[in-house]
């Protein structure tokens, strides 16, 4: 079994099941307790679990539910999905992610001739009756209260896909430019979807910068574009240009000069 399959085989069992033994996990994978542990090792640095003596312990997860963000700091983020949605041409291939700026971005695509893929149950919601876009659904474990799909079916049908443009979501960008997330199960999920795509697009408001979060997707090297607004951290966006990243800023006009309406630049 490859170690990859077994990371995702033990990630699910404990997340599922809460913490288990090395014992528990020899029995369910059919593999030596040395392999065990070196997974679990691996996994522990990764910030995807704890090992503890004799076993291992999952991460409470610190995300919030869909619901509980989707009207936090909507103008800003209606700004930055703007901008990201006019970053797509039509014919191209978009992956969006999870969370409710990639919903945002989807309402923006509406009526274009481009195909949209996604694990973001909400995008789908938006989408599905949209005769001019074309809509794929990746498998997964349904996350109801998070509207997204996860596990190793997800990642495997996104092996299998090639993007032109991925628009990523993030808990925090750290000040050296790293891609933060507090959404454990959502991580790997993440990174396929950085590996599926041509170009990976990070839509960030200013409250993401600089910002924090139990496990890292990627660095700034991974990325092409930062999409944010005025506010965000300085610091963070000169280390993301160093890294050769472009960051682009989408302001929101003032309801006094324009009733409040939004652009991106």
């Amino acid at each position: 079994m490859l170690a990859e399959r077994r990371h995702q085989m033990i990630l699910s069992i404990v997340r599922a099941d809460g913490p288990v033994s090395i014992t528990a996990l020899v029995d369910r994978l059919g593999q030596s307790a040395a392999t065990i542990r070196r997974d679990l090792i691996a996994l522990d640095e990764e910030g995807l679990l704890k090992r503890v003596y004799g076993g291992a312990v999952p991460l409470p997860e610190r995300d919030e539910p869909f619901a509980q963000v989707a009207d936090v700091r909507v103008p800003e983020k209606e700004a930055v999905a703007l901008a990201c949605a006019e970053m797509v041409q039509d014919g191209q291939t978009v992956l969006l992610d999870i969370g409710t700026t990639a919903l945002r971005v989807a309402t923006h695509l509406r009526g274009r001739p481009i195909t949209v893929i996604t694990t973001n149950m909400a995008v789908f919601d938006e989408l599905r009756d949209d005769d001019a876009v074309e809509l794929v659904v990746l498998g997964g474990v349904h996350r109801r209260q998070y509207r997204s799909l996860v596990g190793f079916l997800a990642e495997d049908a996104l092996r299998q896909v090639r993007a032109d443009v991925l628009v990523l979501g993030t808990s925090g960008i750290s000040p050296d430019g790293s891609v933060m997330d507090t959404t454990i199960v959502e991580v790997p999920i993440k990174r396929a979807m950085i590996a599926a795509s041509e170009r990976v697009v990070l839509a960030a408001d200013a409250s993401k910068f600089p910002g924090s979060g139990i496990a890292r997707v990627c660095d700034a090297g991974a990325l092409d574009v930062v999409v944010t607004e005025d506010g965000a951290d300085p610091t963070t966006c000169a280390a993301l240009r160093a890294a050769g990243v472009e960051v682009r800023r989408a302001h929101v006009v003032p309801a006094a000069a324009a009733g409040g309406r939004l652009t991106a630049v």
